[in-house]
C-alpha cells in the first residue's frame, strides 16, 4: 500500500516564522519548507508534510493547539491552518522543489546541499545547508540581518586587502543550523565555538559544518551560555553571534562577559525594533554599549561592545 501524506499550509507571519519552524521540528515534524513568490517576498506560506498514518484527526488538532501559544506571545492569533491530503508521488521532490539557491548580501549564497552551484553565483561564498533540519534556513529577516552584518564587518576589517574577518575566535550562542558560524568561517574566522539548547540543532550544526568542510574548525555543544563559556575554556571570543528572541538575550546578558572579550563585538538579532530601547538599557546595566545598527521590517540587529576600554 502506498504511503500518503497530510500537507499543512499556514501563512507564515514574519514574527512567527522562525518559532514555527523550531516548534514543528520539536513536535516531530521535520519535513518543512517556506514558499514565497520572488515578486512578493513578504507573502510567505509555511508548508509541512506529515505521514497520514501517524497523524489522525485528533493528533492534528493537538498540533494546532501546540502552535497557538507561539502566536499569543506576540499578541497575535495563529492564522488558519489548511490540511490537504497528498499521495506519495515522491513527496521529497515536492518538498525540495521549494528550496532554491538564495543569495544574501554581496558575497554569500545559501545553497541546499542537493543542488549544483549555479554559474551566475560562482563567485559567491557558498553556505551548503540541509534545510531538512528546519533550523535557520536563512530566509528569516533576523538571519539575513546577521549574515549581512557579518559581511559588512568583514569588509570593514579587510580594508584594501578585501573582505576578511581575520583569524578571530567566534562564539555562536543559539546556533540553530550553524548558518552564521559557517558564514563567519567562510569570511576568514579561525574557529567557532557554538552552543544550542536543542539536540536537533546541535546535530544540524555539526552536519552542516561537515557539508561546508568546516568540521575541524567548528565545535558545537548542547547547552546555553554556561556550556558555551566552558567550551571557550576561559578565553572569551572576539565576536559573539546571537540570533535569539529579545527576552532570552536579556536573560542571558549577565553572562555575556564570559563568552565575549572586552575588545570584542557582538551581533545580536532576533529582536523586534520596538524591543530595542528596553534591551539597550538591560545591556547597559551589564556594561555593554548597544546600538541598533540595522533593521528589516519590524526586526532589528543590535551591535554591542564593551562600555569599558579593552585592557
Amino acid at each position: 500500500m502506498s504511503l500518503s501524506w497530510w500537507r499543512l499550509e499556514l501563512p507564515a507571519l514574519p514574527e512567527l516564522e522562525e518559532s514555527l519552524l523550531w516548534k514543528l521540528n520539536a513536535l516531530g515534524v521535520p519535513r518543512v519548507a517556506v514558499r514565497h513568490r520572488p515578486e512578493v517576498p513578504e507573502q510567505r506560506t509555511l508548508l509541512a508534510w506529515l505521514p497520514e498514518a501517524d497523524w489522525p484527526e485528533a493528533e492534528r488538532a493537538q498540533l494546532e493547539q501546540a502552535l497557538a501559544p507561539l502566536a499569543a506571545t506576540f499578541g497575535l492569533a495563529l492564522p488558519p491552518i489548511q490540511w490537504q491530503q497528498q499521495a506519495d508521488e515522491d513527496w521529497s521532490l515536492t518538498w525540495k522543489q521549494h528550496w532554491q539557491p538564495d543569495p544574501v548580501g554581496e558575497r554569500l549564497l545559501i545553497l541546499p546541499a542537493w543542488l549544483e552551484l549555479p554559474p551566475e553565483h560562482a563567485d559567491r561564498l557558498v553556505i551548503r545547508m540541509d534545510p531538512g533540519s528546519a533550523f535557520g534556513t536563512g530566509s528569516h529577516p533576523t538571519t539575513r540581518l546577521c549574515l549581512e552584518a557579518l559581511e559588512a564587518l568583514a569588509a570593514e576589517r579587510g580594508g584594501g586587502a578585501g573582505p576578511d574577518l581575520g583569524p578571530i575566535r567566534v562564539a555562536d550562542l543559539g546556533c540553530g543550523s550553524g548558518i552564521l558560524a559557517i558564514a563567519a568561517l567562510l569570511q576568514g574566522a579561525a574557529t567557532v565555538a557554538a552552543a544550542d539548547t536543542d539536540s536537533v540543532a546541535v546535530r544540524a550544526t555539526r552536519d552542516n559544518a561537515a557539508e561546508s568542510g568546516f568540521q575541524n574548525r567548528l565545535t558545537v555543544v548542547q547547552g546555553s551560555v554556561e556550556a558555551l563559556a566552558e567550551l571557550l575554556a576561559g578565553e572569551p571570543a572576539d565576536l559573539l553571534l546571537c540570533n535569539i528572541l529579545a527576552p532570552v538575550i536579556e536573560a542571558l546578558s549577565p553572562a555575556f562577559h564570559t563568552v565575549l572579550a572586552p575588545g570584542g563585538v557582538g551581533l545580536l538579532s532576533g529582536l523586534l525594533v520596538d524591543q530595542a530601547p528596553g534591551l539597550q538599557a538591560a545591556l547597559a546595566a551589564q556594561g555593554w554599549r548597544a546600538e541598533l545598527t540595522a533593521q528589516q521590517s519590524q526586526w532589528g540587529l543590535m551591535t554591542i561592545r564593551s562600555a569599558a576600554p579593552a585592557v
